[in-house]
């Protein structure tokens, strides 16, 4: 299957770059590490929010065909891992969209994270939320993402996150403050309820739901198992500033030397069999700078000087030097957002994932799939490509979510 011209043109037409300032600080990466190990385990992540954890209603607005309440939370992400977020970032905001009347003796709602570039509500809440209303009677719950809209750190450019490891406080913040909803929606008593998102917003609801201890529907559309493909083999790739990164893996040996070591002990297979590729790359043996000296073994290869110029696919020390760093990057984004590396959902059935088939943002060759991980989840494949999907196939995505919320009520309904 061919990818979508669409997609490639708009990337094209992008100029915007990604994680312009590299990796983040090392001991913040070495951090969320460690702590996804916590969120990836369902016994010990459910226990990290307790079920009367303070939320906050600020305003309720009357429209005339819903409620909208505004309200907002500490996001548990600044209790767990503190000094992570930026200042901007640690209050959660959301908009909760209820039917003045309700069709059933449900009050089914559905969290739906945002994708890249959706900052605010306005989107969501007019292709979504307010159609759901319409067409089912069903509530939306819009959560403002870390890093977007009145989350936004006053130095970062649009959705342009700064580095690498924002996308990861990002992610551990969504699967904790989504929890922290769930169970407040349960307080108020709300349900059926679950999860969905579109692009990113539909990667973050998966892990989200990983960590919940009980059945519950979840539809991400145009998302996939792990966010590595995104950054490194798909359209997206070609927005990030390589440069720095290459220069910042070339020049400070802790990436190499400390955080690849905890890549490898998480057992990130892929980027383990990625390394004896490089492993085979022409290395010219030149001493390291100052103060790191060479580790054990064939690891030692990191020269003095400034780093080497950029050059082609054609090799040596700046071939090897690119290879490395998208390898180190396929490690970073298995570990932290390969769902693999998260518990199995309570009930897989009640996952409806919605996918194109010529996506060229989300690859999925050479990716495990979501049916091996999570057997007995739903695929369904949409003609066309990402951007195509977004803009024309919204009302598939929302008759996937009444499907997911019809099994619930099928499966679990008294």
């Amino acid at each position: 299957m061919g990818v979508s011209r669409l997609d490639v043109l708009y990337r094209r037409l992008l100029l915007t770059k990604l994680f312009i300032r590299g990796w983040g600080r090392p001991e913040d990466l070495k951090r969320l590490f460690e702590f996804r190990k916590i969120i990836g385990n369902r016994e010990k992540c459910q226990n990290l929010i307790s079920r009367d954890y303070p939320v906050f209603i600020d305003k309720v607005g009357e429209q005339t065909d819903c409620k909208i309440l505004d309200g907002h939370f500490i996001s548990p992400m600044a209790h767990y891992v503190p000094g992570i977020m930026p200042t901007e970032s640690v209050v959660a905001r959301f908009q909760l969209i209820v039917p003045k009347e309700w069709k059933s003796k449900h009050r089914p709602v559905c969290i739906h994270l945002a994708g890249t570039g959706d900052h605010y509500y306005w989107r969501r809440r007019t292709l979504m939320a307010r159609p759901m209303i319409k067409e089912a009677g069903m509530a939306s719950l819009l959560l403002e993402n870390p890093y977007y809209g009145c989350r936004k750190p006053k130095d970062q450019v649009r959705s342009s996150l700064k580095n690498v490891s924002d996308l990861f406080v990002m992610g551990g913040a969504l699967v904790l403050e989504s929890a922290a909803l769930l169970h407040w929606l349960e307080r108020e008593g709300f349900g059926p309820l679950g999860l969905t998102g579109i692009s990113m917003g539909g990667h973050m609801a998966s892990l989200a739901v990983t960590n919940w201890p009980k059945p519950l529907p979840l539809v991400p559309c145009l998302s996939w198992s792990t966010a590595s493909g995104v950054f490194t083999t798909g359209v997206l790739s070609k927005s990030i500033n390589w440069r720095e990164l290459e220069k910042q893996y070339y020049t400070q040996a802790v990436y190499e030397d400390e955080i690849v070591q905890m890549l490898e002990y998480c057992g990130t297979d892929s980027f383990k069999m990625g390394r004896e590729v490089v492993m085979e790359f022409p290395q010219e043996a030149v001493p390291r700078p100052p103060g790191h000296p060479p580790p054990p073994g064939p690891r030692g290869r990191r020269p003095a000087g400034p780093c080497p110029p950029r050059a082609g696919p054609a090799g040596g020390r700046s071939g090897a030097l690119q290879k490395e760093s998208l390898l180190f990057m396929k490690g970073v984004m298995d570990e932290c957002t390969h769902v693999a590396n998260f518990s199995v959902p309570v009930d897989p059935s009640l996952i409806i994932a919605v996918q194109a088939k010529e996506d060229a943002y989300i690859p999925r060759a050479g990716v495990r799939s979501l049916q091996e991980i999570w057997p007995g989840c739903e695929i369904r494949y949409l003609e066309g490509g990402h951007i195509s999907a977004y803009l024309f196939k919204q009302g598939l995505f929302r008759q996937a979510i009444y499907d997911a919320f019809e099994r619930f009520l099928h499966k679990y309904s008294p």
